[in-house]
């Protein structure tokens, strides 16, 4: 049977007016605080709108985080992230058993962090944001605004977090010292997430405790579980640098295309003779995520373009 909101005004839920028709399954989606539990609630008689009105048939559960999976016949059925504490024979069970349920005439509402789930059972996906509706429609269309939002959101918060030095490991013969380290945004601020594709930044300051006539800067990315990805210095990239003084400090900018995969990675910096003498190697310094709309397997974000030939 179907369900419809008007106008509610519930919790953080502000001027809902949305329905979902008879004989579906409707993902709902959004993070924190975004009025998902209070729409699921409403839907079910958990909870009463300070305004608007609800239209449903009678017979209608709530299914909480926890609870046990009770898929008996109703009209309006609502689970609560109720999948992600269950095992993997309730689970399937439970699949099984909501697409029974709309095969019957049921609506049945979601709630899900598992997007493939989302995406290879629901006939729409309701977005919600701030109290609202963000987007709905088709699953994989709307879920995939969501990762972009999320990215997003999580690139804004790398922003927040101040760099900290935590290596791994260190050596060197002291002549340097690398002080400071900062992995940059597109916007030249200093963060911990970096968007893939966006045009990033990796600053160092060295300070010399003694004259080193010819010193080279350099920087390596690794995976966290130590795959070498991608490394440069101020050598291989024909900046000279020096001869420098005990007391000077130089700070050198690396800046590059983050064409990488979404994962964690790492950052070691060095200052070094040519010859490979090390002034201060610092392993592991920094540590880093990348973020993206769309998961990506692998290291290399190569965004391949992909077209169908005629025979």
């Amino acid at each position: 049977m179907p369900i419809e909101f008007r106008g509610v005004f519930a919790g953080p839920l502000k001027d809902l007016t949305i329905a979902a028709p008879a004989s579906a399954i409707i993902g709902v989606i959004g993070i924190k605080n975004a009025g998902v539990t209070e729409l699921l609630k409403l839907a079910c008689g958990q909870m009463e709108p300070q305004q608007g009105e609800i239209k449903a048939g009678p017979q209608r559960r709530y299914l909480a985080p926890g609870d046990s999976v009770n898929l008996a016949p109703a009209d309006v059925i609502a689970l609560d992230q109720t999948l992600a504490t269950q095992d993997a024979l309730v689970r399937t069970r439970t699949v099984t058993g909501l697409d029974r349920l709309r095969r019957a005439g049921a609506t049945v509402l979601l709630a899900s962090h598992e997007e493939r789930l989302l995406e290879t059972l629901c006939d729409e996906v309701w977005w919600l944001e701030g109290g609202e509706i963000a987007a709905k429609g088709d699953p994989r269309q709307t879920l995939a605004q969501y990762r972009r939002f999320v990215a997003d959101q999580v690139r804004a918060w790398g922003e927040t977090i101040p760099p900290r030095l935590a290596p791994s490991s260190r050596r060197g013969d002291g002549r340097a010292e690398v002080v400071s380290i900062e992995t940059l945004g597109a916007n030249g601020q200093p963060t911990i997430v970096w968007k893939s594709g966006e045009y990033v930044g990796v600053r160092a300051t060295v300070r010399f405790h003694e004259a080193v006539t010819g010193p080279v800067i350099g920087m390596l990315i690794r995976t966290r579980i130590g795959f070498e990805v991608y490394g440069t210095n101020t050598d291989r990239e024909q900046v000279r640098m020096g001869p420098c003084k005990a007391g000077d400090a130089v700070t050198v900018l690396f800046q590059f295309l983050c064409d990488l995969c979404p994962q964690a990675y790492t950052l070691t910096l060095a200052s070094h003779d040519p010859d490979g003498a090390v002034h201060d190697w610092i392993e592991d310094a920094v540590a880093f995520t990348v973020a993206d709309e769309r998961g990506t397997p692998g290291v290399a974000n190569l965004r391949a373009k992909v077209t169908v030939e005629a025979p």
